[in-house]
Formats: C-alpha cells, structure tokens, sequence
C-alpha cells in the first residue's frame, strides 16, 4: 500500500472521527482517533490460537479493530460493540464480516442477546471510563472479567495517570501494561485478570 493511499484511509478515519465526537462528546473519550500504535500494542494481549472469539468494547472508527484483524484473529471471530449509531454505521461499511452491534456496553447481556453466556479470549476496550463514577467502572470490569477464562485479560485504554479502577478485590489484579506517549492525547494502556 502506498503513503497516499495509507494517509488517505488515516484522514478517513479521522474524519469519521470528528463526526462521531460533534454528535455526542461525552461517550467519545480521545479528542482523535487512537494511533496505530496504541492499537497494536493493545492487540498484542490477544491470544489468536485460543479458539475464542475476541470482545471489543468501544471501537469507534476501527482503528483497534483493524489490529485486533491483524493480529490473527477472522473477522467473524470478533465482536464489537460500539453505543455510537454513527460510528456502528462506519464500522459495519468498514469491516462487513465483523460482528458489529451497536449498543451499551454497561448493558452487555441485553447487546450479547443468545451469546450473553460466551466466553471470550480478552476484552480490548475503549470505553471511556473515566467519565463514570468508581463503582460503575469496577461493576464493568468484574462483568468482563467473568466472561474471560481465568488468567487472561481485559485491556483498557485511558487518558489518566491511574488506572481507571484502582482496587480490585482479592483474587483480581490490575498491571500497567504501557505509556504511549505516540498517542495523542498519550494514553495509559491497563490489565485486568481474575488470578483465580
């Protein structure tokens, strides 16, 4: 692929972006969309011999999504969910054979529907925690955990210094994966594991 052709699909993404963030601001964490970096380095957790399919919370314009496909994992293994209808609109142009569902993540077995009790190989999400109070965002977290085996990882994207949940109960651990200050804003990327 040539430099115009990538920096073309780049400032379609970007432009989908802004889109998404005019309409409703407050579900839409980043001020841009997340850097290929970022993406790769949260679709590095993944597990593509797992036989699971892999969650995707948060997509947006699919820049994730694109790493998530990159990293091994078939298109109708993965299943995203986005609450914004203009970016589940983009997403289901952008990648026709990926399980796009637009819907709320904090309502997941309403979205999930027959697959509510499937289990997955990780969570990659962009929810934007930190809009939300505590409770809510550990209530989220434990809820993900559950619907991944023991040991393996949900992963969240954030623009703060701490993680967007600081305790975890016992048997659960939160790591500071990594900084990536190619992001703009630089984000902290966290894990979350049920460790029993």
């Amino acid at each position: 692929m040539g430099v115009r052709q990538r920096l073309g699909l780049k400032f379609k993404d970007e432009i989908a972006f802004l889109k998404g963030w005019k309409r409703d601001r407050t579900a839409v964490g980043a001020i841009t969309p997340t850097s290929v970096a970022t993406a790769k380095k949260m679709a590095s957790v993944i597990d593509p011999f797992s036989s699971l399919p892999v969650l995707e919370l948060g997509p947006a314009t699919g820049v994730i999504t694109k790493q998530i496909l990159a990293r091994g994992v078939g298109p109708k293994e993965l299943l995203s969910i986005e609450y914004s209808p203009e970016f589940c609109r983009h997403l289901q142009q952008e990648f026709p054979e990926v399980d796009v569902r637009c819907g709320d993540a904090f309502a997941l077995d309403l979205v999930l529907g027959a697959q509510r009790g499937a289990k997955f190989d990780c969570v990659i999400s962009a929810v934007p925690l930190l809009h939300l109070p505590p409770s809510k965002r550990l209530s989220l977290i434990l809820d993900l955990l559950e619907r991944i085996p023991t040991g393996r990882p949900v992963v969240q994207i954030t623009y703060g210094l701490l993680s967007p949940v600081v305790a975890l109960p016992a048997g659960y651990e939160v790591r500071h994966l990594a900084f990536m200050m190619r992001n703009i804003p630089p984000a902290q990327l966290w894990t979350y594991r049920k460790t029993r």
